[in-house]
């Protein structure tokens, strides 16, 4: 799965507590030759190592072993490594295993705990900047989701929708006078009027920018009878679009998406100098960290490929680099994922999470915080 598909019901799912133990193991991916080759040897020798964690744990009985290394084994049997971005998760427990495609490096890892890892998940996913798109007609509308340049229909929530045909009712209109035109202009009022009530439950439950593809008199008819129409991100006129495909979605509304997250960058670096004059601003890891764990943290902004290794020392984050001694992961203290960790507590405490390029943030440590308080 890609970052697409981790839905706030299906975080939900993946941090409810279950029985010990639950396996997760992140993996460093690369897109390309000559790099990928060495991705399926980390992948087995990762997995290798969840084996023998399972093995020496005397708290693990022996079918759970057994069938959580099933799941891992299927795991890395099904991983297409030919198409990987650049992390990769596996997730298991004695009855399923999932498997997510990230765009965003995450560190070698393996946890065994009785809820699932997801804070590399939350960030990629954040970074990707997910978005809905639109395309509507008179007569029918389907929706897409996208994240970064990956585009599908989403076939939920009464999507795709269709206008359903209705027969006309000659004697209403000898008793009133409507005419044919007038008929059918209420069924496409109603009709879009319910597409604008199912969209509007998809974005209270998934807030996401909304593109919008369609014929202008459509758009405009949209816009008439509901209320998402006027707050969307970007628009583009073309009628063609309803059935996709999605890479040519994509294509049509590549341009207007830089252009959001350009503008999106801008009012970021122009909220968090406001924040700096009312002195609710907090910059670097100790302490973006500390407000969004406290929940003080109104808008965060991170630089896109910002990923740091720490060591927590007495309370503190030391940065330090990956290759000297004694920094690896299995050290104690040593936090290789500390920006993915305050993502996902400032989306947890209802955060805004923003991603600018890289060096925007360069004189504040590359991350950054608007606070409530």
């Amino acid at each position: 799965m890609e970052t697409d598909a981790l839905t706030p019901a299906l975080l939900r799912t993946l941090r409810e507590t279950q029985p010990y133990p639950v396996v997760s193991v992140t993996v460093p991916t690369h897109r390309r030759e000559p790099d990928n080759a060495q991705d399926a040897v980390r992948l087995r020798n990762l997995v290798a190592e969840a084996e023998r964690r399972l093995d020496s744990d005397e708290t693990v009985s022996r079918q759970a072993r057994i069938d959580i290394k099933t799941q891992l084994d299927q795991a890395v049997a099904e991983v297409d490594l030919r198409h990987t971005l650049d992390g990769l998760v596996i997730l298991a427990n004695p009855g399923e295993h999932q498997i997510w495609y990230l765009p965003r490096r995450v560190p070698e890892r393996v946890v065994l705990s009785d809820t699932y890892l997801t804070r590399n998940l939350v960030a990629a996913k954040a970074m990707d900047r997910p978005y809905w798109i639109l395309a509507v007609a008179a007569d029918r509308a389907t929706l897409w989701h996208g994240s970064g340049e990956s585009v599908r229909e989403h076939n939920r929530n009464g999507f795709p929708k269709v206008m359903e045909p209705e027969v006309q009712d000659v004697q209403r209109e000898e008793r009133v006078g409507d005419s044919a035109s007038t008929f059918r202009d209420e069924q496409i009022h109603r009709f879009l009027r319910e597409v604008d009530a199912a969209l509007s439950a998809v974005l209270a439950a998934e807030p996401r920018p909304l593109y919008l593809v369609g014929l202008a008199p459509a758009l405009a008819l949209l816009e008439e009878v509901g209320t998402v129409e006027r707050d969307v991100a970007g628009k583009v006129l073309n009628g063609g679009l309803l059935n996709g495909p999605a890479h040519v979605l994509y294509r049509e509304l590549e341009a207007g998406i830089g252009e959001f997250h350009r503008k999106e960058a801008a009012r970021t670096i122009d909220r968090l100098v406001a924040a700096r004059g009312r002195r609710t601003f907090a910059a670097g890891l100790d302490e973006v960290r500390e407000a969004a764990q406290e929940g003080r943290a109104a808008l965060v902004a991170v630089e896109e490929n910002f990923q740091q290794t720490v060591r927590v020392d007495q309370g503190h984050l030391v940065p330090v680099d990956p290759a000297e001694p004694g920094s690896a992961p299995s050290e104690d203290g040593v936090r290789e994922d500390i920006v993915d960790e305050i993502v996902e507590a400032a989306l947890d405490s209802g955060a805004e999470v923003v991603f600018v390029p890289g060096d925007a943030l360069a004189g504040h440590n590359r991350i950054a915080a608007d606070l409530r308080y």
